[in-house]
C-alpha cells in the first residue's frame, strides 16, 4: 500500500474514489506563481551547470577519451560524439581528477610519452589498472576545446605539498622554471590558464579519514605553497563537508576563514549507503515521491551551511561549491562492479530541474556546482559503449533546457500549489519553478509539475514585466517516471516543442502534463 497523502487523504482513497466512477479522468489542478522582478538583484554564476569527471568506470576511457587510433570517430583522441553534445551543454567548468581517486592521483604519471607511463590499481573503483594515457594534457586540452573552466583536485590524501606545488607550477608557470620547461619538454609551450584548484577531495572519508580541526591546518599549509604564476589566478577550495556534517564547516570557517576562496560541498540523493540503493528503471510512485522529497532536502542543507558561513564571513567572500551532487542508484545488472554505471529515467531529470531550482535560490552564496558524473557514472549527461554508440539521458535534456538560466540574472517567485506528505515526515510540492532575465531582456521561465497523475493549470503573474508573447518552449515528459533512452531507442524521452502556453491581461496560463517539465522564452 502506498504510504503517501495528498492534502491528507490517502492517496488510495483518491485511487479508489476514481475507479468508482468510470470514464472519469483524474481531476486537474491548479497553481499559481507570482513573479517578484524588483526583488532580483543577483546572477545565476554559468559555474552552477559545471560538471565532474573521475577516473571511474568508462567515464574517461570509453566515455570521454578512446585515443587517436581507436575506430570510434574522435577528434584527437576525444570521441567526437561526445565532444558535440557537451558542446551543445555550454558546460562551464569542469572537474577532474576525482573524486576519491584524486587523493591516490599522481600527476607526474600522468605525462610524458603515453608508452612510458606507469600503470596503477584503481583501488578506489573496482580495481582497475588505470594506464593515466588520459593525464593533464589531456584534460586541459579537452576543457580548451569545450571552451570550459578546468577544476583540479589536488592530492591532500596521499600526497606531498611539493607535489602539488609542482603541478601548479606546471600547468600555469610561463616562465624559465623546472616545471615549465618539463612542460614544454612534453609538448606544451604556452602555460593553460587554471583557475579551480581544490585542495583535496573528501578529506573526511576516502581523502584521508581527518578530523575537521586537522585538515584545517592541512589546508593553511598546502594552499601556502599552491601560487599564482603570471597572470593566472588561483580560486583555492577547501574540502568541505558531507551533506548534514555542519559541525566540518564551523571548524574550517573558524580556523581556515579568509584564506580559502571557496568551500566544497557533497550531497547525494541516495535511498541509503547500505544495502540495496534500489534500481534506476525499476520503482513505484512512492519511491519516486521519497525521491523528490530527498533530493529537495538539499535546500535545508545549504540553508544551514550557509547560515554557519554566515556568521564568519557575513560579505560572502567565501563561496559554497556543490561540487559532487546528484542521484545514485543500484548499478546496472551485468556491468563491472565498482564502475557504478546506472541508467537515468525521467526520475533523474526531476532531481535535476528541481536541484537547479533551489541552487537559484541560493546564488549569493553557492558560485558552483558539479553534478556526478558527466558520462556513463551515475546521474550522467551521456552513455556510451565500445560500440560507439551514444545515448544522451533525461538529465542531458534538463542540462540543455535550462542552459538560458547560466550567467542570467535570477527573478525571485513565490509558488502555491499541493503539497504531498511522503515517509520520513516530508512534504514537497507539486510544482517548482525558477525565473531568468538574460543579458539581452528574454525572461526564461522553467516549471517542473513534480504530481505523476495530473495535469496542472499554472497561473504565472507577470505583473513588473513588460512581456508581449510567448517566444518558444520546451517539454520533457514520457508515459512512465521510468522511462529512459537505450542505445536501442536513444529518443524515448527527448524534449518537444511546448505551445500550451498563453498571455492574458498580465497573466500567463501554462497548462502542464503530468510528470512534466516546461521551458518557455518571454519577450
Amino acid at each position: 500500500m502506498n504510504t503517501f497523502k495528498l492534502k491528507s487523504i490517502p492517496a488510495t482513497f483518491i485511487l479508489a474514489a476514481t475507479m468508482a466512477l468510470p470514464g472519469m479522468l483524474p481531476a486537474q489542478k491548479s497553481a499559481t506563481v507570482k513573479i517578484h522582478p524588483e526583488q532580483a538583484k543577483e546572477v545565476i554564476p554559468k559555474e552552477i551547470y559545471g560538471h565532474f569527471a573521475e577516473h571511474l568506470g568508462t567515464c574517461i576511457y570509453g566515455g570521454l577519451w578512446v585515443g587517436e587510433n581507436s575506430t570510434v570517430p574522435n577528434t584527437q583522441g576525444y570521441r567526437t560524439d561526445v565532444l558535440n553534445a557537451l558542446k551543445e551543454l555550454k558546460i562551464p567548468v569542469l572537474r577532474w581528477p576525482g573524486g576519491c581517486f584524486a587523493d591516490e592521483y599522481h600527476w607526474m604519471d600522468g605525462i610524458g610519452p603515453k608508452d612510458k607511463r606507469p600503470k596503477m590499481v584503481n583501488n578506489n573503483w573496482g580495481g582497475t589498472i588505470e594506464d593515466n594515457s588520459f593525464g593533464t594534457h589531456e584534460f586541459l586540452n579537452l576543457c580548451e576545446i569545450l571552451g570550459c573552466e578546468p577544476y583540479i583536485s589536488g592530492n591532500v590524501g596521499s600526497g606531498s605539498v611539493e607535489e602539488m606545488a609542482k603541478w601548479v607550477e606546471y600547468m600555469t608557470s610561463d616562465g624559465d622554471s623546472p616545471m615549465a620547461n618539463l612542460r614544454r619538454q612534453n609538448g606544451r609551450d604556452k602555460a593553460w590558464k587554471v583557475k579551480y584548484l581544490g585542495v583535496g577531495n573528501e578529506s573526511w572519508g576516502c581523502g584521508g579519514d581527518m578530523r575537521p580541526e586537522y585538515y584545517a591546518d592541512l589546508y593553511r599549509r598546502y594552499a601556502v605553497y599552491c601560487r599564482n604564476y603570471d597572470d593566472n589566478r588561483l580560486y583555492k577550495v577547501a574540502s568541505g563537508a558531507s551533506d548534514y556534517d555542519y559541525n566540518w564547516t564551523e571548524v574550517l570557517m573558524k580556523n581556515t576563514g579568509r584564506r580559502m576562496h571557496g568551500i566544497s560541498l557533497h550531497y547525494y540523493t541516495v535511498k541509503g549507503w547500505s544495502g540495496s540503493k534500489g534500481a534506476a528503471t525499476i520503482f513505484d510512485k512512492d519511491d519516486y515521491y521519497r525521491t523528490i522529497g530527498k533530493c529537495l532536502e538539499i535546500e535545508d542543507v545549504i540553508r544551514k551551511h550557509c547560515d554557519i558561513m554566515d556568521k564568519y564571513d557575513k560579505d560572502k567572500h567565501i563561496g559554497l561549491l556543490v561540487d559532487e551532487w546528484g542521484t545514485w542508484w543500484d548499478e546496472e545488472p551485468e556491468t563491472v562492479r565498482g564502475h557504478l554505471f546506472q541508467q537515468n529515467s525521467l526520475r533523474d531529470a526531476f532531481v535535476a530541474s528541481l536541484t537547479f531550482d533551489v541552487f537559484h535560490k541560493y546564488v549569493s552564496r553557492v558560485k558552483m556546482a558539479n553534478i556526478a558524473q558527466i558520462v556513463n557514472v551515475l546521474q550522467s549527461m551521456i552513455l556510451t559503449n565500445g560500440k560507439g554508440e551514444m545515448a544522451l539521458t533525461p538529465t542531458y535534456h534538463v542540462f540543455n533546457m535550462y542552459k538560458v538560466h547560466q550567467d542570467a540574472l535570477n527573478i525571485p517567485l513565490s509558488i502555491t500549489s499541493d503539497k504531498m506528505e511522503v515517509r520520513d515526515n516530508r512534504s514537497i510540492p507539486m510544482l517548482s519553478a525558477t525565473a531568468s532575465k538574460d543579458k539581452n531582456g528574454a525572461i526564461h521561465l522553467s516549471l517542473s509539475n513534480i504530481d505523476a497523475d495530473h495535469t496542472q493549470t499554472v497561473s504565472v503573474d507577470l505583473s513588473g514585466l513588460k512581456i508581449e508573447k510567448v517566444v518558444n518552449g520546451s517539454i520533457l515528459t514520457a508515459t512512465n517516471l521510468t522511462d529512459h533512452n537505450t542505445f536501442e531507442k536513444p529518443r524515448s524521452v527527448i524534449p518537444r516543442e511546448f505551445k500550451d502556453a498563453k498571455i492574458n491581461n498580465g497573466i500567463i496560463q501554462i497548462k502542464m502534463p503530468a510528470k512534466s517539465i516546461v521551458t518557455i522564452e518571454l519577450k
